[in-house]
């Protein structure tokens, strides 16, 4: 049997936005996507790619194209779930002179419900969404929708937005995203640091709200003699509440660098801990050999010594 574990919206989000070529939605066994809410309440709207997931008796019907064994996440969400334990459940009985049966009682909501029923055929943990439907619209309201049926080209099509490091105040993204002004509107974009060669659209000549390095991505860059400069950008964007984009041309080597060095300062913490914890937000990340030296060089400078072997993987 396979554990039971909360998944907090911020983690859904990333799941939804991963990349390698085309968007990760496009893999048959990579997302496992599970609605229990009312059939009128996933009618109304739902999460983009949910399912949703009906009950006959005491047995959860599963879609047939779900292979859960092979399924490398499986997320189920109800309306506003809030712990993996019992809670005191009201029934809702038709029949208002039926005084027995209408006291509380202790029961699982819905989606842990499922979730422990699914449990039993999957390989991999099966995540709850802490907060349910509820939390994540509102945080992700661009990620509702009322369609049911996703037709493969369309999933091809599919724009992934940037990953969420920092939940709602940094974002990892690339070139393309950065460009797009929808992806700006709907999240709330304040500021952009681009570490990249080229000159993005927004923000021109507002040194407040762009920070532009103008590197190569190359063994020999030189990066470090910017990393201070770039932790007190975003230092001050964190403190007045401005929602930061960081990006580079394809988003998975210069601007994953800065993101890690910026970790490393500002929670003071090896190199290790801060790549793995960009590397579960971005599972593509992928910094040349000469960023990850320098990476070495800045978690001496933080840290006073050398602490992670970047001899070893994953490095």
């Amino acid at each position: 049997m396979a554990d039971l574990v909360f998944c907090e919206p911020t983690e859904l989000y990333n799941i939804l936005n991963q990349v390698t070529k085309l968007s990760r939605l496009t893999e048959p066994n990579y997302l496992c996507l599970l609605d229990v809410r009312s059939k009128r309440e996933y009618d109304e709207s739902h999460v983009i790619t949910a399912l949703p997931v009906k009950k006959k008796d005491k047995d959860y019907l599963i879609p047939e194209s779900v292979d859960l064994e092979c399924v490398r996440y499986c997320v189920v969400y109800d309306s506003n779930t809030s712990t993996l334990e019992m809670t005191l459940v009201y029934n809702e009985n038709e029949d208002d002179n039926d005084f027995d049966n209408s006291g509380p009682e202790l029961a699982l909501g819905p989606a842990v419900e499922c979730g422990k029923w699914l449990s039993n055929f999957t390989r991999n943990p099966v995540h709850i969404l802490k907060g349910g439907y509820q939390r994540f619209s509102g945080l992700y309201h661009f990620f509702r929708t009322q369609k049911i049926i996703w037709m493969p080209q369309e999933l091809d099509a599919f724009q992934p937005y940037p990953v969420e490091i920092i939940p709602g105040k940094v974002f990892l993204g690339n070139f393309s995203q950065a460009c797009d002004p929808q992806v700006q509107k709907d999240l709330k974009i304040k500021a952009h640091i681009n570490v990249s060669m080229e000159m993005g659209p927004f923000f021109a000549g507002d040194s407040d709200n762009l920070l532009h390095i103008q590197i190569e991505d190359t063994p020999d860059v030189k990066i470090i003699p910017f990393l201070r400069h770039l932790c007190h950008f975003l230092e001050i964007h964190l403190e007045l509440g401005s929602v930061v984009l960081v990006f580079s041309t394809r988003g998975i080597s210069r601007s994953c660098a800065v993101i890690v060095a910026f970790l490393m300062h500002w929670r003071e913490e090896t190199l290790q801990r801060s790549w793995a914890y960009v590397k579960k937000c971005k599972n593509n990340m992928r910094p040349n050999w000469g960023l990850v030296t320098q990476l070495s060089e800045w978690e001496k400078i933080v840290l006073g010594d050398t602490v992670t072997d970047i001899f070893n993987p994953p490095y």
